[in-house]
């Protein structure tokens, strides 16, 4: 494994999926999915947020959590490394177990680092489907795009003890690059960190103002992002 490096055949994928992004918000808006405007909530990146707690329309990623729900009971068995098996999600099991004691924002740090050490493959290429979102284990074992990255480090902080309701996966517009983007931000006394695999370091989210969100997710809400 090494550090993500995105080539340019990657960034041309990433583009195309733009448009398929563009088409998945108006479709959500035509569907009249999204919640009266709630009370201030975060700003995240800057902007208003409207609440919703359906998720009816977002099958992937609950597809993608029920497979998970399936997987995890897994994780813990024992595992003996081979050329052919390389144990990848009993090693992420122990790397958890070794960093549970540690400070919350070490902890943050620490499974940024471990997860983003994967490498980037596009959708297509690995499923041969636009769009497809993977479980941790799918990760681990065949690479994966941003929102996989973000779900790998989801699961991760949910078997360290960060509450759920504290956490989201963001899909999001990077206004330098011009295409979509998905990463995960961690919400510690009120505010929220960015878990990113083009970013090395954790950091405040809002301290990055190339990123502009379209939806953020986890398993209770989803919030359309205005502004």
């Amino acid at each position: 494994m090494r550090a993500t490096m995105m080539q340019p055949k990657q960034l041309v994928h990433r583009a195309r999926r733009a448009g398929r992004l563009c088409l998945l918000i108006a479709a959500l808006a035509a569907a009249g999915v999204a919640a009266p405007a709630m009370a201030a909530g975060y700003k995240l990146f800057g902007t208003n947020e409207i609440q919703s707690d359906s998720l009816e329309k977002f099958n992937k990623w609950t597809e993608a959590l029920s497979r998970y729900d399936d997987e995890k009971g897994n994780e813990l068995d024992v595992c003996q490394p081979s050329a052919s098996e390389k144990c990848h999600v009993a090693r992420w099991r122990i790397f958890l177990k070794q960093i549970a004691g540690r400070p919350p924002m070490e902890q943050l740090q620490l499974v940024n680092e471990y997860l983003n050490k994967w490498l980037y493959v596009i959708d297509p290429v690995n499923y041969n489907k636009k769009d497809y979102w993977a479980t941790p284990r799918q990760f681990m074992y065949r690479n994966g795009d941003c929102e996989d990255y973000a779900f790998a480090k989801y699961a991760s902080l949910v078997h360290l003890g960060f509450p759920k309701d504290k956490m989201r996966i963001v899909v999001l517009n990077d206004l330098n690059l011009k295409i979509p983007h998905a990463v995960l931000v961690v919400y510690m006394d009120e505010t929220g960190y960015l878990l990113d695999n083009q970013i090395a370091k954790v950091i405040e989210a809002n301290r990055v103002t190339h990123y502009k969100p379209i939806f953020s997710i986890n398993e209770q809400h989803w919030w359309l992002h205005r502004g």
